[in-house]
């Protein structure tokens, strides 16, 4: 089953080589989008995070907190695939430095914004996830049931 199917990998591998020009494009438009995605995924946590922890702060500058993140996604996707599409430019010269940084860099960005967010705000592990709503219990009253109270007033 693995020879296969390493077979068809290095096949697949070669044919791109030969026609890297033409994949050049593609593969840029796809670290484009893959910025877009992870970073904007990222920026969007932040911003629900920055909502529940400061609503003041967040309500007054709510504007320039998204605008600023719209641009900062923007400016780091498009980056990313514009200096893919510069180390893609020789195949003889791959694999690039260029290109194998800026694909470790589209990488850890996300992972490292959200892993410092969710220390500075407290939370714990890696994965965001919604932790389900704690049921908030009423305050006891004295000692004993308001039953056994009423009753023994009757």
């Amino acid at each position: 089953m693995i020879t296969p199917v390493g077979i068809l990998a290095v096949n697949a591998s070669a044919f791109v080589m030969v026609h890297l020009e033409a994949f050049r494009i593609g593969i840029a438009a796809c670290a484009l989008v893959s910025g877009l995605v992870l970073n904007g995924l990222t920026a969007w946590w932040l911003l629900r995070l920055a909502s529940r922890n400061a609503p003041p702060l967040f309500r007054e500058y709510r504007m320039w907190a998204i605008g600023s993140a719209m641009l900062l996604v923007l400016v780091t996707a498009g980056a990313g695939g514009y200096l893919t599409y510069l180390g893609l430019r020789d195949p003889k010269r791959l694999p690039d430095a260029l290109s194998v940084i800026v694909a470790t860099f589209m990488i850890a960005l996300p992972l490292a914004v959200s892993v410092a967010a969710r220390r500075i705000a407290g939370i714990g592990g890696i994965i965001p996830v919604e932790e389900p709503p704690r049921k908030e219990r009423s305050p006891r009253r004295g000692r004993g049931s308001l039953r056994s109270r009423i009753q023994g007033r009757l």
